[in-house]
């Protein structure tokens, strides 16, 4: 596993030993980091379900302002906090060591312009984890948000949320059984 491009370009991160996690390959983080290319630099970002913290130093190194990772299993905090001091990034990254749905409903640190979610396949709830990012305080009008589901997955193409603002989809790619949705939290168009 390494960082493709930015400050940090061909830096391996730490290798590890952990068979609840699924790292983002980098054909797919180069895929997603193409289209969000101009949605990246000074921007603040929240990496949920972090993983190995993959996607969030990957958006630190393409010129995020900071990350701030949400991750519960206590072997993944560890990865991440190895992968933030081998970077040495330590003060433009905060861990927060959470149920991502706890967080979501708690958190008073956003918004948060550019949110990554890779929740674990195997509980097959990234369709709930939309619905809870479209009503949290972490997002606002222009936050855009990337999540990667199992192909037989639920996901819709809008999320609406109690605020008066939806998650509306921008773009859907499919990597064999994987796909990654785009989304942009935008005011809800008035009825027609």
């Amino acid at each position: 596993m390494r960082i493709i491009s930015g400050r940090f370009k061909g830096r391996n991160l730490v290798s590890f030993k952990a068979d609840h996690i699924r790292p983002t390959t980098d054909r797919v983080k180069e895929t997603l980091f193409n289209i969000l290319m101009h949605d990246v630099a000074e921007q603040r970002v929240l990496d949920l379900f972090a993983g190995t913290g993959n996607l969030g130093l990957e958006a630190l190194s393409r010129g995020a302002k900071d990350v701030t990772f949400v991750e519960a299993h206590r072997d993944s905090i560890k990865i991440i906090r190895e992968n933030i001091r081998l970077l040495k990034v330590e003060k433009e990254c905060e861990i927060i060591a959470k149920d991502v749905f706890r967080f979501l409903k708690d958190d008073r640190g956003g918004p948060y312009h550019l949110i990554f979610c890779d929740p674990p396949f195997t509980e097959k709830i990234a369709h709930p984890t939309m619905g809870a990012l479209a009503n949290s305080p972490c997002v606002e009008y222009g936050s855009i948000a990337v999540i990667e589901s199992s192909r037989h997955e639920r996901i819709d193409d809008v999320y609406e949320s109690d605020r008066k603002g939806a998650f509306q989809l921008l773009d859907r790619r499919q990597f064999g059984d994987k796909s990654a949705s785009f989304f942009v939290f935008k005011p809800k168009e008035p009825p027609k």
